[in-house]
């Protein structure tokens, strides 16, 4: 799929995240999808998009697959260059802070929690060829209205 239409895709999918609180973000009950927005590394613009997680002991964990790609997805490169991000889970919105996870805390989160409840993104691993990154979203704090 081009660039382009991958963009296009987002927007979409953003756009129904905020309009219907996440309710069909996935298809699936046993996928959770949050939405993630981080200024732009470069620009500074907020950038939105929806990820995969999984709920930790520790905060949420997000991945970077981008459905196989050879080169970590935007949306990552832009977390890595931010200290706080907004998240919204469902009707609830947050602030954190993103944590890239690195050396044997990434590969433990990957295989024991990560493969573990969602062994179907080893494919996109595969694929990729690459180390998938992994990130933890702490001190999640309630947005002010």
């Amino acid at each position: 799929m081009s660039r382009h239409l991958a963009r296009i895709g987002n927007r979409i999918g953003v756009w129904l995240y905020r309009r219907l609180d996440g309710r069909l973000s996935s298809g699936r009950k046993d996928v959770h999808v949050l939405l993630i927005t981080a200024p732009g590394r470069r620009t500074g613009v907020p950038r939105s998009t929806c990820v995969r997680f999984l709920t930790t002991s520790e905060g949420p964990v997000i991945w970077g697959t981008g459905s196989g790609s050879p080169r970590d997805p935007d949306w990552f490169q832009n977390l890595r260059a931010a200290t706080v991000v907004e998240v919204q889970v469902g009707h609830d919105q947050f602030t954190a802070r993103p944590q890239e996870l690195v050396g044997d805390p990434r590969d433990a989160m990957w295989t024991e929690i990560i493969l573990a409840q969602a062994p179907e993104v080893a494919r996109y691993a595969r694929k990729a060829g690459r180390t998938i990154p992994v990130a933890l979203l702490q001190g999640l704090e309630p947005l002010s209205d």
